[in-house]
């Protein structure tokens, strides 16, 4: 078994999509960090997930912490998942990947 990698978690990460935006929160840069450690179980790491949201009452919040945890936690050597939702430092659009900035007219 390989262990896993915070590209690896990344590109996980990739799939999950922002319903009102319709791209990956990667490319939106709401993910901030990704930390791995040992778990309890042999072979497999813990993932923190630091992730923000485009604005503090964000109605898909809870989608999407929710989206992140079940395809991270779908990795075969992951343990643990955790997605802790941070404010500071605020989301601003300077944050996206230019594929999204593309994708949502931003330029």
């Amino acid at each position: 078994m390989m262990a896993v990698t915070e590209d690896h978690v990344l590109e996980e990460l990739k799939k999950v999509i922002d319903p009102e935006l319709f791209v990956n929160i990667v490319d939106l840069g709401l993910i901030y960090a990704v930390n791995l450690s040992d778990s309890e179980t042999e072979g497999q790491q813990d993932v923190q997930i630091d992730m923000t949201m485009t604005s503090p009452m964000c109605p898909a919040g809870p989608q999407l912490i929710g989206n992140s945890k079940q395809v991270v936690s779908a990795l075969e050597e992951v343990g643990e998942v955790e997605v802790k939702i941070v404010m500071d430092p605020p989301w601003t659009p300077d944050r996206m990947t230019e594929d999204a900035r593309d994708h949502l007219g931003i330029f």
